[in-house]
């Protein structure tokens, strides 16, 4: 009985975040997105799937294909994903690993404009609206610059596990 209760209360707070990261997208306030922004509100759930991933996720949950995806599809769909950890995010080691790959002169930081043109022309490519939008929220305004350690933190989150 106590494990049910607790059961219960886990999948209730995954239902309060999925929640709040759609409505974070519902500009129209009418418990529907614009499947172009799926993506993102998966990645703001702390989740890292390939772009077939997120593909094949907007299939599943698209209102018939009307480019919309509303809340009533999307919470079972993404809760499923969440309590099944089926896109688990990269280990921070990781991603730490592949920027100092990056960044030749060790400075612990990477140039937007070095960084966009990593990540616009190389494996899964970002649009440009994409690099914009991240680099509004991730870069130095006064320097241009990203401090990856500082972007991995605000990427990484500690699963609990």
């Amino acid at each position: 009985m106590a494990e049910n209760k607790q059961n219960a209360e886990v999948v209730s707070d995954v239902h309060k975040k999925i929640k709040a990261a759609f409505e974070a997208f519902d500009y129209e306030l009418n418990n529907t997105v614009d499947a172009r922004e799926i993506g993102t509100i998966i990645y703001s759930l702390g989740c890292f799937p390939s772009q077939a991933d997120i593909h094949d996720f907007i299939a599943e949950a698209e209102e018939d294909q009307t480019g919309y995806v509303h809340l009533d599809k999307f919470l079972p769909a993404m809760t499923k994903v969440l309590l099944e950890n089926k896109f688990p995010p990269i280990p921070e080691d990781r991603v730490l690993q592949a920027f100092e790959v990056l960044d030749k002169d060790n400075k612990g930081y990477l140039e937007a404009e070095e960084l966009t043109k990593y990540l616009t022309q190389e494996g899964e490519v970002f649009n440009q609206k994409e690099m914009d939008e991240m680099l509004i929220a991730f870069s130095d305004p006064e320097k241009n610059i990203i401090h990856y350690k500082d972007l991995i933190c605000q990427l990484t989150f500690d699963t609990g596990k």
